[in-house]
């Protein structure tokens, strides 16, 4: 794109366009609403949402998150909670123990994620304009200048101050500002197919694996099921035909029986990678979700880890356009949430790896790991953790509080409120042993609240649910010290 640019009448600079509407992009396009940001997402698909679900478990923290925007409990009605997740052989995770509301994973299509997320975003403002894709982009000093085409082919050139990509894999967005995207095939031909099912499996996820094959299904609560097939040694194309009877095939060696799947709505055949963008961002421009990072389906991390990294830009972005934080603190998110990224590619490639085990060496691994997790309570706690998200902790500036950086559970405030309710409009949340009058200065960008019991510790909690600063000691010119630098 040359300079030549005509910016048009924009609303102001400090609007925010969003590429795509998958959970990613609605999740942070919501918050960024909710915080009065005014923000427009761009998406290449008609509108509605697609009964064809790709993703299908919502882990723990993610949860907590939704929480905080008082979705959790509808999706919850929704899904079908799972206390323990199974990842190979013999080896099960309890989640009955996690420190958290939600102890379990939640079974639920993720179009009924989307449905949640879309309608929060329209009720908060946000401009939706689908059937409409990126051709060309550029940015200097003061934004980011977007050129689309929208329905019937009519050409538009969009403002921001700031894009994000959440436009998946195949970003147009990490493409236009010039981001590799290194990594490989991990799986090939890996069959997808929504099924009905004659017999019904005795447990909500049934996974296992018999020489060269493995198969897994996951109950919708809908009728259908998710089932995902693959067979070593075969790999047509991706563009290769999907029958039935292929999948019912490769089901009946992985699980004994293909518990007369029928009425396919959705056949698919993709290949499973492992990639991370080098960057999150470059200047103005930012990724986040598949746009960002993409792994193999093991231990259900992608949506999660989607939602997260948007959790964690959303209040960043509102706080500099608001004006209330320096720019650099959009530094942080690429700090904090890259790190976690090459975690969650490395954890999902291992437990897949192992779970297709078939040399000497790798099946004594995955036995070892086995005695290990179910008789080690540190390494089964920091195991089930990861997967979930819950031991997720941002790095700390050096001298900080040793509880900076920590993810705050939903402890109880006094009054009977929790933390997620105080949550709730993307606040900051301050929680003292004492009472504490800020006068006003944050407005509604801070909910000061008391423990309910007889904590001494201050901690600020950042909209996103980490320890921003705490103090053992402080009192009101150290807290207000402390709000001034991260509230403003």
């Amino acid at each position: 794109m040359n300079d030549n640019r005509d910016h048009g009448n924009n609303r102001d600079n400090r609007t925010v366009l969003v590429v795509g509407s998958g959970p990613t992009g609605l999740l942070l396009a919501g918050d960024l609403a909710t915080a009065g940001v005014p923000v427009t997402v761009v998406e290449k698909r008609p509108s509605g949402i697609s009964n064809l679900s790709r993703a299908f478990v919502l882990h723990a923290r993610t949860l907590e998150q939704l929480d905080a925007r008082g979705l959790a409990d509808e999706l919850e009605a929704v899904g079908r909670p799972l206390d323990r997740l199974r990842l190979f052989g013999r080896l099960a995770l309890d989640l009955g123990t996690l420190p958290s509301r939600f102890r379990h994973l939640l079974v639920i299509p993720q179009y009924e994620v989307e449905k949640a997320l879309l309608r929060r975003a329209r009720e908060a403002g946000v401009d939706l304009r689908y059937e409409t894709e990126v051709t060309a982009l550029g940015q200097d000093a003061d934004g980011v200048t977007v050129d689309v085409t929208g329905p019937g082919g009519k050409r538009e050139r969009l403002r921001a101050a700031y894009v994000v990509g959440a436009d998946g894999m195949r970003s147009t967005v990490r493409t236009a500002v010039g981001l590799p995207f290194p990594g490989r095939s991990v799986i090939r031909s890996v069959l997808l197919a929504d099924v009905r099912l004659a017999e019904q499996p005795g447990t909500l996820l049934t996974v296992n694996t018999v020489g060269d094959a493995f198969a897994f299904l996951a109950s919708f609560g809908d009728g259908y099921h998710r089932v995902v097939a693959w067979r070593r040694g075969r790999n047509p194309s991706d563009d290769t035909p999907v029958g039935l009877d292929e999948i019912r095939e490769i089901t009946r060696l992985a699980l004994g029986r293909d518990y007369g799947m029928h009425d396919a709505r959705w056949v698919s055949r993709f290949h499973s990678d492992e990639r991370q963008a080098p960057a999150y961002r470059v200047g103005r421009v930012f990724l986040a979700g598949d746009a960002a990072h993409v792994h193999t389906p093991a231990g259900g991390q992608g949506m999660n880890t989607g939602l997260q990294d948007a959790a964690n830009l959303s209040w960043k972005l509102a706080q500099v356009l608001g004006g209330h934080a320096p720019e650099s603190l959009l530094d942080t998110y690429q700090a904090e949430r890259h790190p976690v990224g090459r975690a969650v590619l490395r954890s999902s490639g291992g437990i897949v790896r192992l779970a297709m085990a078939r040399r000497p060496w790798t099946l004594a691994l995955r036995a070892a790991l086995t005695t290990v997790l179910d008789h080690v309570g540190p390494a089964r706690r920091r195991a089930v953790g990861r997967i979930t998200g819950i031991g997720v902790r941002y790095p700390a500036p050096f001298g900080a509080h040793r509880a900076t950086g920590a993810r705050v559970p939903d402890v109880a405030l006094a009054g009977g409120r929790r933390l997620h309710q105080a949550l709730r409009g993307g606040r900051f949340v301050l929680i003292t042993p004492e009472p504490y009058d800020d006068g006003g200065a944050h407005g509604e960008r801070l909910a000061v609240e008391r423990w309910a019991g007889d904590r001494r510790t201050s901690v600020l909690v950042r909209p996103d649910g980490y320890v921003a600063w705490a103090s053992d000691s402080a009192g009101p010119a150290g807290i207000g010290a402390a709000l001034a630098a991260h509230v403003g």
